[in-house]
């Protein structure tokens, strides 16, 4: 059995009001309220969670050192461009 397929029970504490809702979109799409429940909670996986997921890893990649601050980077680049710049006026008023 795969990890994809294997199937957990778990316990959750629920407000009534969110378990009617559940029960009246099931109720009219003639599902059950899990099917409602596991696509509503794939949903959240498949946007907001996968947002979360992402970001976490992008900062654990910037905490290795994998990737860098666009402000730094920038800062970076601004210097560069001013010492060049200094270079050529140096240059061109000889």
């Amino acid at each position: 059995m795969s990890a994809h397929s294997e199937k957990l029970q778990i316990s959750l504490r629920v407000p009534a009001a969110t378990i009617d809702a559940y029960e009246k979109i099931a109720k009219t799409l003639e599902r059950d309220r899990t099917w409602v429940m596991l696509r509503a909670l794939k949903r959240y996986l498949d946007e907001e969670g996968a947002d979360i997921l992402r970001d976490a890893e992008s900062m654990a990649a910037l905490d290795r050192g994998e990737i860098f601050d666009f402000d730094a980077v920038m800062d970076e680049a601004d210097e560069i461009i001013a010492r060049a710049e200094s270079r050529r006026l140096g240059t061109s008023e000889r």
